[in-house]
């Protein structure tokens, strides 16, 4: 028996479907692949947002997660997801696990997912909240995202989900040649752009702005060093 599709659920995919065709001439993409609109559609977004947001939770606008973070807008989790090209066999790294949304999306589309999360607290409770939707092949590293995580780079790609003002270098050197890196580049009030890196075969890095997005700032953890000398 197949089962009722939820009116919530499909008002949130008609209203991507309709920003993303809107957006077409920004980003170069006139329709999202299903396989990106199924995993949305899977991922239950009421899971990842507070109670006092229920109803809100398949508004196509991002809401706040605590910690002064946020949970994204589905659009752009959705499109993000598609910029990476995401395939079954393929390992990713996430900067920024925030709630675990956009974790569970794109894990739903590959093999692995390694995600960076500064707060502990969010880490701990995007853990807990993954483990019991039964999302098991993500590993959440409370750590600084801007140095990426080496230990299991290269990637097949890399996504960030807070504005930096500059591309973190570490991440240039753990994305595999022919890979794609999408990120936020900006200040953290004022113009910011989606950016699309890629990689060529042979190594060569290009990149480009797809949108104008507006995100929070990637925090990092404290200097130790700089801390200890003042």
């Amino acid at each position: 028996m197949i089962a009722p599709l939820n009116p919530r659920i499909e008002r949130m995919l008609h209203d991507i479907r309709l920003e993303t065709a809107e957006s077409r001439d920004w980003t170069g993409i006139s329709a999202l692949e299903p396989k990106v609109l199924d995993a949305m559609r899977d991922i239950p977004r009421d899971a990842f947002v507070a109670e006092e947001y229920w109803p809100q939770a398949y508004a196509n606008h991002p809401l706040p997660a605590g910690f002064g973070q946020t949970i994204s807008q589905p659009f752009i989790v959705a499109l993000m997801t598609q910029m990476l090209l995401p395939q079954a066999g393929h390992t990713m790294l996430e900067i920024g696990t925030g709630t675990g949304y956009q974790s569970a999306v794109l894990a739903r589309l590959v093999k692995r997912l390694v995600s960076i999360e500064v707060i502990a607290e969010l880490a701990e409770r995007a853990r807990k909240l993954l483990d019991r939707l039964g999302v098991n092949n993500v590993e959440i590293h409370h750590a600084d995202g801007y140095l990426g995580y080496p230990e299991a780079a290269p990637y097949d790609g890399i996504i960030v989900t807070a504005c930096a003002g500059e591309i973190p270098l570490p991440l240039f050197g753990q994305l595999k040649p022919g890979a794609r890196m999408v990120v936020p580049v900006g200040p953290p009030h004022g113009a910011q752009e989606l950016m699309l890196v890629e990689k060529s075969a042979d190594g060569l890095l290009s990149s480009r702005s797809v949108l104008p997005v507006a995100f929070v700032p990637l925090k990092r953890e404290p200097d130790k060093k700089d801390s200890a000398s003042t």
